[in-house]
């Protein structure tokens, strides 16, 4: 790239405020860094409390027209969305790629894919904002109405910008709210792109979106007096402030944080080679494990806990890590360097415990082609209780550990021994243990005999400190983005006056 070419692309991407691109009222931008080579690649606006206010007046100033739109005209916007977002997928896919780190073959491309088929899983439900009628008598007649709340506050992390935006934005507008998101720093170039196409097909101000940090923009949008809805998605430690903050004004909040799910292997299948792909699957080693719902504490019983540790420490050694942008890359990058000296540290701890048994990975390399990105090697640590801090915090970083089992019982006290409680994963062929497990986890979502990733019509949500409220679901749609409002008629008026 020569010295205009990186000009170019260092020049300001600008927001979305009210169907205009524009920069922050400061003037000011935060720069975009590829997290495969640590150099900047754009700058995006750095937008504060002024923009914040600009987009709220925005999005409050279109709802009342937006709210009025037939739900079906609503949807179909939503469907016209969807067929540009499959026309544009490969460049959707390449963007994030690029900004997040995360293997174009084996994360970004299925991300990309995932947006047409969530805008027309929306576009397809406008149909079921619907009531219901209450037999309330034949003198009386009482309905319920869905109605939208009205200016929806969203925030999304930097692990899967676009379909976190797309599973927020789809939904929301469906139901006849208008819309202002801020998008993570680290990650906001894919979800511009996403706001760019959405604009093609919506009023100005239906949609607004924001890029700067969480306490200059992302507090002031929580806080906001007109915002009538919080829906957010990241750390349990941000969720706590959102929940607060959301308090202090009776705001509905929907809050999807983070997670320490357990994997659970039963004997009967620990010598079968399915269960090695469905661990590292569970783990999410492809997506750096930077998953909230990564099955990163792996109880292997005791019976098959050194054939399963064999097995699995040669196929994750397999796994390429390397050029996100390249077909053959299984592994890419952690998002930036704050995040991999937090993996590192965890790995540093792991590594002086004597307690612990280092099965494969450790601290990446200092030199050679995997030192100039945030690389981090899938590391397993063995031999290891639930009770140290690899196995109780979120690391959101590829560092699994397992754990011997015995006994069922204790095996699920320890499952549950989490203040979090948002995914996990079984596996048995005996389908009563199965069944019996998954109902006994704390879990919002138990996948038995796979591991893979969630689908539109997926109620998807935490327990514990893992979440409130549904995504990706009928029901989370009408929960999260919907009113209900009773209205009872008298229909036995006495006759009027002569």
């Amino acid at each position: 790239m020569n010295a205009i070419d990186s000009a170019a692309a260092l020049a300001p991407r600008p927001m979305l405020i009210n169907g205009a691109w524009v920069q922050a009222a400061s003037g000011e931008t935060i720069p975009v860094e590829n997290p495969a080579t640590r150099q900047p690649i754009a700058a995006v606006p750095r937008a504060r409390a002024a923009d914040v206010e600009q987009a709220v007046a925005a999005a409050q100033a279109a709802f009342p027209a937006w709210s009025r739109v037939p739900p079906r005209e609503r949807g179909r916007a939503l469907l016209r969305i969807a067929d540009v977002l499959e026309a544009r997928t490969e460049e959707i896919a390449r963007q994030v790629a690029t900004e997040t780190g995360n293997a174009l073959r084996t994360q970004a491309r299925p991300e990309a894919q995932g947006l047409s088929q969530i805008f027309r899983y929306f576009g397809g439900l406008a149909s079921e904002l619907k009531g219901e009628t209450i037999p309330l008598g034949e003198q009386v007649l009482s309905y319920t109405r869905r109605e939208p709340l009205g200016v929806v506050g969203a925030i999304i992390p930097w692990n899967a910008p676009v379909l976190l935006a797309a599973l927020k934005i789809a939904p929301a507008l469906c139901a006849g709210n208008t819309v202002v998101m801020k998008a993570a720093e680290d990650a906001p170039l894919g979800v511009l792109l996403l706001a760019s196409i959405c604009q093609e097909h919506l009023p100005q101000g239906v949609l607004n979106l924001l890029t700067g940090t969480g306490p200059e923009a992302g507090e002031p949008l929580a806080k906001h007096p007109a915002v009538r809805k919080l829906s957010f998605t990241g750390s349990t430690a941000v969720g706590k402030l959102i929940m607060g903050w959301a308090a202090e004004r009776i705001v509905p909040v929907s809050l999807e944080l983070g997670g320490k799910s357990p994997c659970v292997i039963y004997p009967d299948v620990g010598e079968e080679e399915w269960i090695i792909d469905g661990i590292i699957a569970a783990m999410r080693f492809t997506r750096q494990s930077q998953s909230c719902t990564a099955g990163s504490r792996l109880f292997l019983h005791r019976k098959v806990f050194d054939s399963v540790l064999a097995r699995l420490s040669a196929k994750v050694a397999t796994l390429k890590l390397g050029d996100p942008l390249e077909e053959s890359t299984d592994i890419g990058t952690i998002i930036n360097r704050k995040q991999f000296d937090r993996v590192c540290s965890y790995v540093k701890e792991g590594l002086g415990r004597d307690d612990a048994r280092l099965v494969v990975g450790g601290l990446p390399p200092n030199e050679g082609p995997l030192s100039k990105g945030y690389f981090a090697v899938p590391t397993i640590f063995a031999d290891a209780t639930n009770d140290w801090r690899l196995a109780r915090e979120e690391i959101f970083g590829p560092v699994l550990v397992a754990i011997p089992w015995e006994d069922e019982a204790q095996m699920l006290r320890m499952a549950n021994d989490s203040h979090y409680g948002l995914a996990a994963y079984v596996f048995t062929r005996d389908i009563g243990t199965a069944l019996r497990t998954a109902h006994q986890i704390e879990a919002g979502w138990v996948q038995v005999n796979q591991a893979g990733g969630q689908v539109p019509g997926h109620s998807y949500g935490g327990y514990k400190q893992s979440g409130i409220g549904r995504e990706f679901s009928l029901e989370g749609m009408l929960d999260s983005f919907t009113q209900r409002k009773n209205v009872s008629v008298n229909l036995a008026l006495p006759p009027p006056p002569a």
